[in-house]
């Protein structure tokens, strides 16, 4: 590790914003202990970084090429690890080591990804593709007994604070009393129930020697496929602006889903999203059932 230990800004603005400085006041003894305890090498943090977790290449005592992963404990990423360890390496990164430091910090020593570019170097019809060749291979049965948490609670526990939340002012208050409801209904109708990525986008796929392209940062849940394309989705901005049902219509397509389901998962969570995220208003009212 350098003498002077670097936090990028925008996890350090993060933190802060949610009166985590006692975290970050933690994290370079936090670092330097991970160091000895795993016998690995960590270098300066990537940038610009996560907005929850402080990475960085760390290289192993046998020259293994390893990311270290140090992250605030919150609930969507709780079971990353576990993940991990189901996937194995099939579409995802591979886990080396894990442990739950504290109450508020959990580590992860990853494989890293080389050249490590992300998937939004390519033009988005062709992450469309590597988007949905990744999920399909991520979405296992879930194992008897597992940990992970259900897509229903994660849905709940959102619209509830969504409730909780100004509206957004241009969707009709009624729009968004039957998108939160929603939002509630689907986990629960759904027909079949796999492992879940649930952030995987193509800010989270990097290009990779093992593979041509990689997952990182999955936030595992178990419940409907479907749910799992609209992080994807809501960032092709253009596309879902100008055409939400076309975009439906190709993710449906390439992920073999119902494209009707699809569309009320999007409406969904677009009126979740609208109120920090003002411009899917116009896209919850393209996609809005009936």
């Amino acid at each position: 590790m350098t003498a002077r230990f670097e936090i990028p800004g925008r996890l350090a603005d993060a933190a802060r914003a949610e009166g985590r400085d006692d975290w970050l006041a933690a994290l370079p003894g936090i670092v330097a202990d991970l160091e000895r305890r795993w016998a690995v090498v960590v270098g300066p943090p990537f940038r610009p970084g996560g907005h929850t977790a402080w990475v960085a290449p760390a290289t192993g005592e046998r020259g293994e090429d390893l990311a270290l992963k140090v992250l605030w404990r919150h609930p969507e990423a709780e079971r990353e690890a576990d993940g991990l360890r189901c996937w194995a390496g099939n579409g995802a990164v591979l886990l080396h080591a894990a442990e739950d430091v504290d109450e508020a910090t959990t580590a992860l020593l990853l494989e890293r990804c080389r050249p490590g570019t992300t998937l939004e170097s390519l033009p988005e019809p062709e992450q469309d593709e590597v988007v949905a060749g990744l999920l399909r291979r991520l979405w296992l049965e879930p194992p008897p007994g597992h940990v992970f948490p259900s897509l229903q609670g994660m849905c709940e526990r959102w619209a509830g604070q969504s409730e909780l939340s100004e509206p957004n002012p241009s969707l009709d208050p009624a729009m968004v009393r039957d998108g939160l409801t929603l939002f509630r209904e689907l986990p629960a109708g759904a027909d079949r129930h796999v492992l879940l990525a649930t952030d995987l986008h193509a800010g989270n796929v990097l290009s990779a020697e093992r593979e041509p392209w990689l997952t990182i940062d999955p936030k595992p849940h178990v419940g409907e496929p479907a749910y799992d394309a609209l992080q994807h989705m809501l960032n092709c901005g253009e596309r879902l602006n100008s055409d939400p049902l076309g975009l439906v219509a190709r993710m449906a397509g390439l992920l073999e889903l119902d494209p009707g389901r699809l569309r009320l998962w999007l409406f969904a969570r677009c009126v979740q999203e609208s109120a920090d995220w003002p411009e899917l208003a116009g896209v919850a009212r393209a996609v809005a059932p009936g």
